[in-house]
């Protein structure tokens, strides 16, 4: 293990050995906060229910995290050709990040009724605005003089985009999906809450009015298992697309590093 890495395990470690005090000496009443082993014998009994309803929310929310990364390189891309389309657009795409998700879905539940819909909807709501942001920084801070070159050489608009732009977009394509593929979860589960048949939210919902705190505290750990474990994915998936950003953390740059130097 790279050295540091272990520090996060030990807060870890640290923190639920706390809790597990705070629940045998009950600084809280027991039946309002669970040990850390009943939370995980309440996961390990409702583990076939729990997976169920996680299919449908990570259905919801890959179908709409598509679906806002897609709509949200197009705006960037539309918004990074047309200036005039940036001025008039931008500021309301801030202003839509004042509203809180949990204000909109139950207008979206009203319209669209109980199903996937209204779920999926809410998911590129939150998706959008990271990718569209990130993806327009990312094309706008390419290097002027690479484009005045292309320019130079007879380059179109779409040849600039692709071998210029495109590529130097990436690390905030990356930064943005990260975010989106967190709030895309967390969208879904908050869609969830307010109407539905199927989902971790609706999960929530029901144990939550049975007061099973042990299986709150199972599905809210679960829920953070899942976005992190997308958000290592990402990481991964950007290592492969882009190996040149981790060159110097391989074993042959630091070799050939120690090399130069003597």
């Amino acid at each position: 293990m790279r050295k540091g890495r272990w520090i996060p395990f030990a807060v870890i470690a640290v923190l639920l050995a706390v809790w597990q005090l705070a629940w045998q000496l009950e600084w809280v009443p027991r039946y309002m906060l669970p040990s850390p082993v009943m939370v995980v014998q309440a996961f390990v009994s409702d583990f076939p229910l729990l997976m169920s309803h996680a299919g449908v929310t990570m259905l919801e929310a890959f179908i709409g995290l598509a679906a806002g990364v897609f709509l949200g390189f197009m705006c960037a891309a539309v918004m990074d050709a047309f200036p005039k389309v940036k001025a008039g657009l931008y500021p309301i795409l801030v202003l839509t990040q004042t509203i809180p998700p949990v204000a909109i879905a139950p207008l979206l539940i009203l319209w669209f009724s109980y199903g996937m819909t209204p779920k999926i909807i809410l998911v590129v709501l939150v998706a959008f605005f990271p990718m569209a942001v990130g993806l327009m920084e990312g094309f706008q801070s390419a290097d002027a003089d690479t484009i005045r070159m292309m320019r130079s050489m007879k380059a179109n608009r779409w040849q600039i985009f692709r071998y210029v732009k495109l590529p130097n977009a990436l690390g905030e394509f990356y930064s943005g999906l990260r975010i989106a593929v967190a709030y895309s979860i967390v969208g879904a589960v908050i869609a969830e809450w307010l109407g539905g048949f199927n989902g971790l939210g609706v999960y929530m919902t029901r144990v939550k009015k049975s007061l099973a705190y042990d299986k709150m505290f199972a599905v809210i750990f679960l829920v953070s298992a899942i976005s992190l474990v997308l958000m290592a994915l990402v990481r991964v998936l950007q290592k492969k697309t882009m190996p040149w950003n981790y060159l110097k953390d391989t074993e042959d740059y630091k070799r050939r590093t120690r090399n130069e130097e003597f």
